[in-house]
């Protein structure tokens, strides 16, 4: 049976894309057949962790909103690119960087319900075992979408004022679209932070499930999203909170 797992977050730059690409990652190592949908047409770039630039893009998922493809020909094979040792297959369906295209998405809009169709046979065509939707943040239309056809939302926040305003919102929505399964992710945590401490406070606030409490890392900051941080550094307390991440989201 497919999962279809949404990552989303109410802003931006809380590591939503980065967690993203290294849980397909990781679920991939062990031998699924993992889609990764960028749906952040309006500001994409998780092609860019798995070694892409836009010349090297034949098809996006706005061909496909377009009409110009089918939506199995916007998956690329991006196994070999991530680099250790990868058992099963990584298909990646990214959006167009080119400001033309974005334009139009942003002047024009499009159909959602194309999106929802498209969703569903990527995973037959490509005979997905998960799927990981890369959501656009805060809430709006295509949002809603991902969220509903979703069998787990993974929420991503960082401990500041602002996002544990903002994360309330998306919570809130989650919960009256009765989504299956509901997970929050604690980001970028400063030192000098409990861990514990931060848990049980998010849990508490939410009364939600927190999957995974990860450390500011100056590796990760280093990295700047030249690959994918579990393979790069398999042995960081981030690549650890990842790995308990990704086996509970399969679970």
């Amino acid at each position: 049976m497919s999962k279809i797992i949404s990552v989303h977050s109410f802003r931006g730059g809380t590591g939503k894309s980065n967690t993203t690409a290294n849980i397909a990652t990781l679920l991939a190592a062990e031998g699924r057949r993992v889609g990764v949908i960028d749906t952040d047409i309006q500001s994409p770039g998780i092609h860019v962790l798995f070694g892409l630039s836009e010349e090297k893009l034949p098809y996006s998922l706005n061909n496909y909103l377009w009409g110009k493809c089918k939506i199995e020909e916007t998956a690329m094979d991006v196994t070999a690119r991530v680099g250790g040792v990868i058992k099963g297959k990584i298909f990646l369906t990214p959006s167009s960087i080119e400001p033309g295209e974005i334009a139009r998405v942003l002047r024009e809009g499009y159909d959602v319900g194309l999106l929802n169709d498209g969703i569903l046979q990527l995973i037959q065509k490509m005979k997905l075992d998960v799927l990981m939707i890369d959501t656009h943040p805060g809430v709006n239309e295509e949002t809603l979408l991902s969220i509903t056809i979703s069998d787990a939302l993974v929420i991503i926040m960082r401990p500041d004022q602002q996002d544990y305003q903002g994360t309330s919102v998306t919570v809130e929505v989650a919960r009256r679209l009765e989504v299956p399964r509901m997970i929050m992710v604690v980001n970028k945590v400063p030192e000098g932070f409990d861990p514990a401490e931060v848990k049980a406070r998010v849990e508490k606030i939410y009364n939600c499930e927190v999957g995974a409490v990860m450390p500011h890392s100056d590796e990760m900051m280093s990295l700047a999203s030249a690959g994918i941080f579990a393979i790069k550094y398999p042995d960081s307390p981030v690549t650890q909170q990842l790995k308990q991440l990704a086996a509970k989201l399969v679970a």
